[in-house]
């Protein structure tokens, strides 16, 4: 079933804050989790999750008010924000990548030139990138939700992906169709603080 835009905004109000099981507060992640694992801790001042506040949706879309302003603690890298009904332990929501765009549609047509279909991307070469199943044809092989690749070579509409930062055109087994997203990871040598201004919620 394709729902209206009205009753995605309804489904993405039943996530406000106001709600028992909200999206009421965000943390950092180290990395991909679909569990809420890889969560940041320790440092001083301590890392904490931070209370969050949403807009009311509209055009199937809830984008979040204020920002959120994390300590960090050294060492650590920050590539993911989650969200969680409570400050600590809780029910685990979700999370997005640091950093992360609008989420461009692509497809595998034909696995024997590795090659991404993804119109106007805006991708450059050398950003990392994240790749998400949509509803429609399963990812490609080798292709894995929450690892992140780098854009090996691009044109305006096509792209190759690669495992390291310019390392060699990633070898696609079959084809399929996904999501492609920024990620920006954050690396903190010393103790420093990170600030979330924006994070938008919306549904395919």
């Amino acid at each position: 079933m394709r729902f209206s835009t009205t009753a995605k905004s309804a489904m993405l109000d039943a996530l406000d804050e106001s709600q028992t099981v909200g999206a009421k507060y965000g943390s950092l992640h180290s990395a991909y989790s679909a569990t809420g694992a890889n969560e940041l801790a320790g440092g001083g001042p301590a890392y904490a999750r931070k209370a969050a506040a949403w807009a009311a949706a509209a055009s199937g879309s809830k984008a979040m008010t204020g920002t959120l302003v994390f300590d960090v603690p050294a060492g650590q890298t920050v590539r993911w924000l989650g969200l969680w009904d409570a400050v600590t332990a809780g029910t685990f929501l979700g999370m997005t990548p640091n950093g992360g765009t609008v989420p461009q549609a692509f497809v595998v047509p034909d696995s024997t030139n590795d090659t991404l279909e993804c119109a106007a991307h805006g991708f450059s070469v050398n950003d990392a990138v994240v790749v998400w199943a949509g509803s429609g044809d399963p990812l490609p092989a080798p292709l894995v939700e929450g690892t992140v690749y780098w854009v090996a070579a691009r044109t305006t509409d096509d792209l190759t992906l690669a495992t390291t930062s310019g390392g060699p055109v990633l070898d696609l087994l079959a084809v399929g169709a996904g999501l492609l997203q920024r990620i920006v990871p954050e690396v903190f040598g010393a103790q420093g603080t990170h600030t979330i201004t924006s994070c938008t919620l919306s549904l395919d």
